[in-house]
């Protein structure tokens, strides 16, 4: 890969992970418009290790609440809200991992990469996620957050491993149905993707392993290093103004983006 195509793929990856607009739908884009190629496995490591690395050091003053409360509750200290959350976190990330092995045995997780598949799941949990944004309460803090909640949104997790549907955008969709704000819905939903993105990153690394590709550590550095600034400066900002903007402009794009990708199909 040249620079542009690091700088263009590391942008994509890093923004579209946080944002509820799909990365699968943006990644497959590139390669139908502009005929590049595949941009390797290797890549796919560096990208989700700046990613995580992102996540992990916006959030790393609440992690460190969470696991400290965490491993209090295991000794016997008691409950807290953050050793709940922990707990949550933890379980909550359990369909993911139970429908991606199973999805993956069954050869389906790339059966499933086709454009047609991407704009449709693109266009019906975009709009999922306006209904969700104009009929949600909004009223319900994080630290207000229970057991089945958690695990609704686990379970809306799991469905984005369907291309197109976004994991931030259907794991926000199903806190704003829950009564969450759209700040509480949105931090859940960051702090969910840690585990989801760190497992995600070690089975590609376990296929690297195994792969015979040479590596360009100077391509895999460059494109880490974009994917974690893009990130990290995506969700400072989300965070920031969702309140302000609320849900539909990401509404409004995902209607844009699915009618490319159908236009794309079709041409």
């Amino acid at each position: 890969m040249d620079s542009l195509q690091i700088i263009i793929l590391a942008l994509l990856q890093g923004v579209t992970e946080f944002l509820p607009i799909s990365s699968s739908g943006h990644l497959i884009l590139p390669a139908q418009l502009l005929g590049w190629s595949d941009q390797g496995l290797a890549f796919d490591v560096a990208v989700h290790i700046g990613t995580l690395v992102a996540v992990v050091g916006y959030f790393r003053k609440d992690l460190i609440r969470i696991g400290l409360d965490w491993f209090g509750s295991l000794s016997g200290k008691g409950s807290t809200v953050n050793s709940r959350l922990g707990w949550y976190l933890i379980f909550a990330t359990l369909p993911a991992i139970l429908v991606g092995f199973l999805l993956k045995s069954m050869g389906l997780d790339e059966a499933m990469r086709s454009i047609a598949v991407i704009a449709g799941t693109t266009l019906i949990f975009g709009a999922l996620l306006g209904w969700a944004d104009y009929k949600g309460k909004k009223i319900q803090p994080i630290e207000k957050l229970t057991f089945r909640q958690a695990m609704i949104i686990g379970l809306a997790q799991a469905v984005a491993l369907i291309p197109g549907t976004s994991r931030s955008g259907i794991t926000i969709t199903a806190g704003l149905m829950l009564g969450m704000t759209r700040e509480a819905a949105a931090r859940f939903s960051f702090l969910l993707s840690i585990p989801v993105i760190l497992g995600a990153g070690l089975l590609l690394t376990l296929d690297l392993v195994k792969a015979t590709e040479p590596v360009n550590w100077n391509v895999l550095f460059s494109g880490a290093l974009v994917a974690a600034v893009s990130a990290w400066i995506c969700i400072y900002f989300f965070l920031s103004f969702i309140n302000r903007i609320g849900l539909m402009p990401f509404v409004i794009y995902r209607f844009i983006l699915g009618a490319v990708l159908i236009a794309v199909m079709v041409v």
